[in-house]
């Protein structure tokens, strides 16, 4: 029997404030995810553009804050002019990025107005691959200005009156990397002057909105932090975010490698955060810079052959690899994979969640969260249909719950080594030693009165008891307030749920998607300002505690 893990939360220490869009999602048009589940106008949902209303619908009652799009690797080739208008006159291009068919059925006006009918912010990327400084000024006009010039009334003329109001512009994607098109990798400072004078422009377009510039790909690059630090110094100014991407994969069966992962995700932010302040200071600059997590993911993947001799962790090696045989592909929305994803649900709810508590212990400086797969976890579908997994329960819990205020949670438990290993040439890891079981965050909702606590169980087979030290609460969870006819004592309540299974290979079906939905721990109990309960082994538990 393990010891009993000890979470403690006090009201005076807090990270700081949670942006709405920390929990957010990423689209991009790979395989059938535009067409077919987005868009397809042969469904019996769709609507007169084309687009699946019982999509739209599922995601629009999830309250889903914002969604990067339109992607991507792809946006690097992307021409959005050959995208609007009418549809038979709209130009059909490749896209190397994924080997696809690029027909524009969906262009920038479909995404936009998608969002729309979804209740969603979009975030846009810009091509600044391939497309020009005058091609990003062009797409910020048509879309923001109110009208009076060639390009806002063009997009007036093709059926969309007002601006859209797109708030925040990402300057490009993942312009390190050598996969992508128009690769800024070798001239950091190159890029950023671009986007000192990109941002510059879009914002004399539309004063309201807040740009993003890239950073590294991935912590694995050789050249990072320097590249960053170049780039930043060039537009510290101008800019608002700096985006980054980080996909953290594992060994198969190796659980405590992939949720120890959410470690790994914190080295880089801290990282980032320091690069950003130290730039800061060169400029004599009072601004804090904000960071924008805009693609993220946890997987399990075999590991693959290294190549000694390529340099350390050499990711032209893995992404640049020229296939004759390869053919681009016409995706068909009625040949859908039934799950895009293998592996299952527990492991790939588990896996996120991690990521965003890290990301939440972080709500100081991380203000954008765009989880790749964010739109199937919180809605998953087929070519038929659309249902909830176990993802969709955790991602609202966070949606819900997980506002106001970043509180330091400290924990207490027992720990685990995790050696370094090797997936591939771009995924290395250094060991860590002293990983919690037990991992955790914490949202303090004040105006609500609603302090909320999330952990997840890393052991794969204790059962842990747990207490919660809430005694700094005992003015806020306990006190006075004035009735009408005396002064009474406020009480609060507490909740625990939890998600749990003993076989992390169960997949949700679509005719019985309340398979994962969260349960009551009926035993836990609260006494001399202590939370006491248990967690079971790989398990999500939200406790949540109302005034």
């Amino acid at each position: 029997m393990p010891r009993r893990a000890r979470i403690t939360i006090h009201p005076d220490f807090q990270i700081g404030e949670i942006s709405p869009r920390l929990f957010s999602a990423f689209l991009e048009p790979i395989g059938t995810m535009v067409n077919g589940t987005m868009y397809n106008p042969k469904h019996p949902t769709a609507d007169e553009q084309g687009f699946r209303t019982d999509f739209i619908q599922a995601l629009a009652a999830t309250g889903l804050p914002a969604v990067r799009l339109p992607g991507g690797n792809f946006v690097s080739a992307w021409q959005w002019k050959d995208s609007i208008g009418p549809k038979e006159q709209r130009k059909v291009h490749l896209d190397p990025a994924w080997f696809q068919y690029i027909t524009n059925d969906v262009g920038h006006d479909e995404y936009l107005q998608w969002a729309e009918k979804v209740g969603t912010a979009p975030l846009y990327t810009i091509n600044l691959g391939t497309g020009t400084m005058q091609d990003a000024m062009d797409l910020v006009e048509y879309t923001n200005h109110e009208g009076g010039t060639y390009w806002s009334d063009l997009r007036r003329k093709n059926g969309h009156e007002k601006p859209y109001g797109v708030d925040t512009w990402y300057l490009g994607n993942e312009m390190d990397g050598h996969w992508q098109l128009g690769s800024w990798e070798k001239d950091p400072f190159g890029y950023g002057v671009r986007c000192h004078e990109l941002s510059k422009a879009l914002k004399w377009i539309d004063p309201k909105i807040k740009t993003a510039v890239c950073g590294s790909s991935a912590p694995f690059m050789e050249h990072f932090p320097e590249w960053d630090e170049k780039v930043l110094d060039q537009c510290y100014d101008v800019v608002d975010y700096v985006s980054v991407h980080h996909y953290h994969s594992a060994p198969p069966g190796d659980m405590l490698a992939l949720l120890g992962g959410s470690h790994y995700y914190e080295d880089y932010i801290n990282t980032e955060v320091a690069m950003f302040d130290y730039v800061a200071s060169k400029h004599r600059s009072p601004k804090k810079m904000m960071l924008s997590f805009d693609e993220f993911g946890g997987m399990i993947r075999p590991n693959s052959p290294l190549n000694p001799g390529w340099g350390r962790y050499n990711m032209a090696r893995v992404h640049y690899r020229v296939d004759p045989e390869r053919k681009y592909i016409l995706h068909d929305p009625d040949n859908m994979p039934d799950r895009p994803f293998p592996g299952g649900d527990m492991e790939h709810m588990l896996s996120m969640a991690s990521i965003q508590l890290a990301l939440l212990r972080h709500a100081d400086r991380v203000k954008i969260g765009c989880m790749t797969g964010g739109l199937f976890a919180l809605c998953a579908s087929n070519h038929d249909t659309v249902w909830r997994t176990a993802s969709h329960y955790c991602f609202m819990a966070l949606l819900e719950l997980a506002r106001g205020t970043s509180m330091q949670v400290k924990v207490d438990s027992e720990t685990f080594d995790l050696p370094g290993y090797a997936i591939d040439d771009t995924s290395q890891y250094t060991g860590k030693d002293g990983i919690p079981y037990i991992d955790s965050a914490s949202a303090w909702d004040a105006e609500k009165g609603v302090l909320t606590v999330f952990i997840i169980n890393r052991n794969e087979s204790e059962n842990y008891p747990v207490t919660i030290d809430l005694r700094g609460f005992d003015g806020k969870l306990t006190r006075t307030a004035e009735s009408s006819a005396a002064s009474a004592p406020v009480t609060f309540t507490f909740e625990h749920t939890e998600i749990s299974s003993e076989d992390l290979s169960i997949v949700t079906q679509p005719d019985h998607d309340t398979l994962f939905a969260p349960k009551a721990v009926t035993d836990a109990e609260f006494s001399d300002g202590s939370f006491h309960t248990h967690v079971k082994p790989l398990s999500w538990n939200v406790i949540k505690f109302t005034v």
